[in-house]
């Protein structure tokens, strides 16, 4: 089993950027697949974003604007957010697939 804690959400103007943090209570090597997701208010959870060993995946949506990154000496995921627009405005939440668990989101508005 694994814990997943978000952070580095905020209010952010277009244009701007942020850094999701995505820190595990227990050594991510194991871990194959980990990702960001979001949901806006009204709207189904979508993927954002995804990384393996040796493999990225992005929504279109973000591509060229956002990159994930891991860092399994910190037990830690990233998202760095570039270019940021209004529609991002979302909660974003960390995801492992094995152990499957969620992390508790946090939230990133993005004002026009």
């Amino acid at each position: 089993q694994v814990q997943l804690v978000e952070s580095g959400g905020g209010l952010v103007q277009a244009g701007g950027s942020l850094r999701l943090s995505c820190a595990a209570s227990r050594s991510i090597f194991s871990i194959n697949t980990m990702g960001w997701y979001r949901q806006a208010p009204g709207k189904q959870r979508e993927l954002v974003a995804t990384i393996s060993v040796g493999r990225t995946n992005y929504a279109d949506s973000v591509k060229g604007r956002f990159t994930i990154s891991r860092d399994n000496a910190k037990n830690t995921v990233y998202l760095q957010m570039n270019s940021l627009k209004p529609e991002d405005t979302a909660v974003y939440y960390c995801h492992t697939d094995l152990p499957p668990a969620w992390g508790q989101g946090t939230q990133v508005t993005v004002s026009s």
